[in-house]
């Protein structure tokens, strides 16, 4: 499984996970698996079809949430919404992970649910720079 980096006591990143990672992170008590990746941005990728039917074959619930370059105000209400009412940890990926935090994190400081400073250090701590992204 690729590395999986603990952001929040509810709230995880990880780089591309493939379909066989489902049940581990299952395992590792993630209830709910959001995919930021979209479709066909790189070669061998599995798709997001892919990928739900193996977080549901695991017992995990699953959410598409493409996010095209920087996330727009759609992916951020979408993510906050999702994360919010997950029913436990919630797993987030990308091709890197930075899409995934960076969604999240706007999604926490524009709905005043954790402040900007907080927000940096809780992604450093996860090996993400979000300096110049929450200026």
């Amino acid at each position: 499984m690729a590395e999986i980096r603990r952001v929040t006591e509810d709230f995880s990143v990880a780089p591309q996970l493939q379909p066989e990672d489902m049940a581990d992170a299952a395992r590792r008590g993630f209830k709910l698996v959001i995919n930021n990746r979209p479709d066909g941005e790189a070669p061998g990728q599995p798709t997001s079809h892919e990928m739900e039917a193996a977080a549901k074959a695991a017992g995990l619930h699953y959410q598409f949430i493409p996010v095209r370059g920087s996330p727009v105000l759609t992916d951020v209400d979408a993510m906050h919404h999702a994360v919010k009412h997950a029913h436990g940890p919630v797993l987030a990926f990308c091709r890197s992970g930075t899409r995934s935090i960076v969604t999240w994190s706007l999604g926490q400081l524009e709905k005043g649910d954790i402040g900007r400073d907080e927000l940096v250090r809780l992604a450093h701590g996860a090996g993400y720079d979000l300096t110049a992204v929450l200026s």
